[in-house]
């Protein structure tokens, strides 16, 4: 397994994205942003990279 040092919590996230941590949990049960349940949730860097490519308006 990954170092798990590496990951981001949930009020990690949330701060990054300005986002509350009830809403990062919303994400995470709808499977928008990919997370894995250790204790509590943690996210991976490249996975939350990947939700914030997911998002931006392509033009």
């Amino acid at each position: 397994m990954e170092n798990i040092k590496q990951y981001l919590t949930v009020p990690e996230v949330a701060e990054k994205l300005g986002l509350t941590d009830e809403w990062i949990r919303d994400l995470i049960r709808k499977k928008e942003i990919k997370a894995v349940k250790i204790g509590q949730w943690k996210i991976k860097p490249e996975d939350l990279q990947e939700f914030i490519e997911s998002r931006k308006n392509i033009r």
